[in-house]
């Protein structure tokens, strides 16, 4: 099912003409009403008048996440806050969340690209959809909820985790389409099995997967043992949330970019210029329809390539690839995002640690798993009357402190141990690991 047939297969040169219309459109309102993004433009030499083809998108400088933080929390809103229907947010490099408003337009275009991503994973209306993403400030769950609504399927706002309730809904209500975590469709899978419910005896067929990284190996598992077709959603809060692309049923390769909303392109993140169809490079997004914070050439850190060759599901957007890695140090655990400097954030201060720390992910079974060793410092240790296993009761104390630190800074559940001082790596000229990814993704 194509939810939006005039848009998603509109002849390419009518939708380039639609695209450099709205490219004018948006830069203009950002140059007229975000000093910030005027200041850019200025300093680029750049004026929204001199946007006379898509080829001109390249004069425009880029945006970073670290515009982002250098402008929180509403520096780069075309509207005043006292306008905006919503306000969601991600976590942030440094404890600070990156902040993303919208407007009831805005809110109305997030809600249409979601149902395209649905009608595209198989979803029909009056179909039962249970929606295991989260709620709350991450985007997720509530941009899949109004996408769903939207397109008329019945909906399970179920939120993300727990398994038991997840399994008893599934049984129950008889949903035929679920969203979640890649990882976390494994954990159903794998609970499912435990409790002797063979894959295709319930009503699930569909899965719209996303919030992480993950493979055509994992996608065949998810398939095999929940006995659904999955596909892939893409989104970032930045941009709008779920629903910048997402994969057909028909191929299931490569998710279609709703191009009428999101102009895309790769670049070489050295030379920082545009590479051509098929090659590898980094994602950059412009938005061309969102009201309250439009973004302009938004470097994602994504590592992607695009393809624009015909699919047979009858769309003419181009497929990006699967992100294939990343080009800052970001870890996304369980959808989400993770950076070093947060655990530094966190820890600064705690009298009794080192700034000796270091970053384990694994999956040890169907969950990403976080493991932060921090060294303590003599101080503690002698503290401790010179000797460290670990089984003292001050360690154990610290343990629990520093775990609900990283909590309340990440959002998520980590496992902290603490070790005696000169027991992690220190660096020997080159770059510091502090990051050990262990993930086969």
């Amino acid at each position: 099912m194509i939810w939006a047939p005039e848009m998603e297969t509109m002849p390419r040169k009518e939708l380039q003409l639609l695209q450099l219309r709205r490219l004018q459109q948006v830069v203009q309102r950002a140059y007229e009403r975000v000093p910030f993004t005027r200041q850019r433009l200025d300093q680029a030499g750049v004026r929204p008048e001199h946007i006379k083809t898509l080829d001109d998108l390249g004069r425009l400088p880029f945006t970073r996440k670290s515009d982002f933080r250098d402008t929180y929390p509403f520096g780069l809103l075309t509207v005043p806050a006292s306008q905006l229907a919503r306000i969601h947010a991600s976590s942030g490099t440094t404890g600070k969340p990156t902040v993303v408003g919208y407007t009831s337009s805005d809110l109305r275009v997030w809600a249409e690209v979601c149902a395209r991503c649905l009608a595209s994973s198989g979803a029909q209306p009056g179909d039962v959809f249970q929606n295991a993403y989260g709620y709350g400030l991450f985007t997720g769950g509530l941009g899949m909820h109004y996408g769903a609504e939207l397109m008329g399927l019945v909906v399970v706002p179920v939120s993300g985790g727990n398994t038991e309730r997840q399994i008893m809904l599934l049984q129950d209500f008889g949903a035929k389409i679920i969203a979640c975590t890649p990882s976390y469709a494994l954990t159903l899978a794998e609970a499912l099995d435990a409790r002797g419910i063979r894959p295709g005896s319930l009503p699930l067929r569909y899965g719209v997967l996303g919030a992480e990284p993950w493979t055509e190996a994992m996608r065949d598992e998810i398939e095999r043992k929940l006995g659904i077709t999955a596909v892939n959603i893409y989104g970032l809060s930045e941009v709008i949330g779920p629903g910048v692309s997402n994969e057909c049923i028909e191929e299931q390769n490569g998710a279609h970019i709703f191009e009428d909303h999101f102009l895309a392109e790769v670049i070489n993140p050295r030379t920082e210029k545009a590479v051509e169809f098929g090659e590898v490079g980094e994602l950059v997004f412009t938005t061309l329809t969102k009201e309250a914070l439009p973004v302009i050439r938004y470097c994602t850190g994504d590592i992607a390539s695009l393809d624009p060759n015909p699919c047979r599901c009858g769309r003419t957007f181009v497929r990006m690839s699967r992100i294939m890695g990343r080009t800052d140090d970001m870890l996304i655990i369980r959808g989400v995002n993770v950076y070093p400097t947060q655990v530094e954030a966190a820890l600064v201060g705690v009298a009794e640690l080192s700034p000796h720390y270091q970053l384990v992910v694994t999956r040890q079974r169907t969950l990403d798993e976080l493991d932060v060793s921090i060294e303590v410092n003599e101080g503690f240790t002698k503290h401790l009357g010179g000797t460290f296993t670990g089984e003292e009761a001050e360690v154990q104390e610290l343990t629990t402190r520093c775990q609900q630190k990283l909590l309340g800074v990440l959002g998520i559940t980590a496992r902290v141990t603490l070790v005696p001082p000169g027991k992690l790596p220190r660096s020997e000229g080159g770059k510091l690991r502090r990051v050990v990814d262990q993930r086969k993704l």
